[in-house]
């Protein structure tokens, strides 16, 4: 498989949001006869019809006809085409205005969760990575100059722990998301004396927006959070993919892969190119821009809805798939990762260890100071030969690298989502 054909885009989130639109309704009509505004004939046979519709959707037949402008008012078309006038009483004590936002929490909730998902599957290979090679010492970089050792197992389980905060983030907006905006209407609350208790359990929501225009505020603040919580991941993820990019190169030559997962040149045939690592890092930082663009979007708007708030699904429905893409792409490529477990044994290496031979000394009594100054003048003088040993004990080190406490403080941000 070719890198050009690893990126597919699967995933529609326009045709995802339809069977939400129903789950809201079935929520919703419930609600309407505990409340006598259906009576529970009527409530069956609506029932029935939205599952029905459900069973459409699920099989990729739902199809809006011309003249009709959404998905809100053909399910209702549907309906009434089945059903008659019963069709037209599931709008009762409803707006356009909070089906949207119903049908788009639920939405934000499960992607939202799905990214979880994907980065608790990443996590764990990333800490697979690190156990596995946790003794194959490499270089460690300060201001891109060989600094002191460092190892895969370090480098792999930092990513792996950097994933913690991202998800930490993603469960505060899977918190912002997980409320019930159904009975706001238009944003002003209605006449008919509707039960949202009930809706909040029927969709399974952790609690409701209490205040009616609270809860239309909540549109783009939730989108914005997500946002944020993605931007997150990405910044971790095009990070990883630029050291992976630098690390495939030939002046360092830390890792491979096969052949098949990189590209090569028309004219140069040496050439092994991270292709896939690139593209990553380019979605990635693409995707860190969408909080700003949010932002601006929203930036300054009047109380109440506003016809700007459309376009958000145009900046935030693209990110999600995207940034699934690039988690699973990413979680693939590291099954393929091949680790050179001889660096070391390069000479421009040897100064790797002059602060382990300092520390050696001052550890035998000398005084630090003086110990630096020792190994200082035997590299100054071209007399310095590293002991390449290497004792790390402290927790979070080469030789403590921590991972099932680690693994703990993953399981303990994914609770949320459970």
């Amino acid at each position: 498989m070719k890198p050009s054909k690893l990126w597919s885009k699967n995933f529609e989130p326009d045709k995802s949001i339809e069977k939400y639109d129903v789950q809201g309704s079935l929520a919703h009509i419930k609600m309407l006869e505990s409340i006598g505004l259906l009576t529970t004939e009527e409530l069956d046979v609506l029932s029935v019809e939205l599952g029905h519709i459900a069973e459409v959707i699920e099989r990729g037949e739902f199809i809006i006809e011309p003249g009709i402008e959404d998905v809100h008012s053909q399910v209702e078309f549907m309906l009434t085409e089945k059903l008659g006038d019963i069709g037209k009483k599931i709008h009762s004590g409803r707006s356009r205005n909070d089906q949207v936002l119903v049908d788009l929490k639920l939405f934000m909730r499960h992607e939202l969760k799905e990214i979880a998902s994907g980065v608790a599957v990443l996590f764990d290979e990333l800490q697979s990575l690190s156990e596995e090679f946790k003794d194959v010492l490499m270089p460690g970089y300060t201001h891109l100059q060989v600094a002191m050792p460092s190892s895969f197992g370090l480098w792999f389980g930092a990513y792996a722990e950097s994933l913690i905060d991202d998800v930490e983030m993603l469960g505060a907006a899977y918190r912002i998301a997980d409320q019930n905006p159904l009975g706001s209407a238009a944003g002003y609350g209605s006449s008919f004396p509707l039960d949202r208790e009930l809706t909040t359990k029927e969709l399974k929501f952790r609690t409701m927006h209490y205040n009616v225009i609270a809860a239309q505020m909540s549109r783009g603040k939730t989108e914005r959070a997500a946002s944020m919580a993605m931007a997150s991941i990405a910044s971790t993820l095009g990070h990883f993919a630029m050291d992976v990019c630098m690390y495939m190169c030939q002046n360092f030559g830390f890792i491979s892969f096969p052949d098949e997962y990189t590209t090569g040149s028309s004219i140069m045939p040496h050439k092994k190119n991270p292709d896939v690592f690139e593209i990553m890092r380019g979605k990635c930082n693409r995707i860190q821009s969408i909080p700003n663009e949010i932002a601006l979007l929203t930036a300054n708007l009047p109380l109440g809805y506003n016809r700007d708030l459309q376009l958000l699904k145009d900046i935030i429905f693209p990110a999600i798939s995207e940034l699934k893409d690039c988690l699973e792409m990413c979680t693939f490529m590291l099954g393929h990762i091949r680790v050179n477990k001889e660096i070391l044994n390069d000479p421009r290496y040897d100064y790797l260890f002059t602060v382990e031979d300092v520390n050696r000394l001052t550890l035998s009594g000398m005084p630090f100071r003086e110990a630096y100054r020792t190994i200082g003048m035997q590299v100054q003088n071209g007399e310095y030969h590293p002991n390449r040993s290497v004792n790390h004990t402290h927790e979070g080190s080469i030789g403590n690298l921590c991972s099932e406490r680690i693994k703990d403080k993953m399981e303990a941000a994914l609770e949320v989502f459970k």
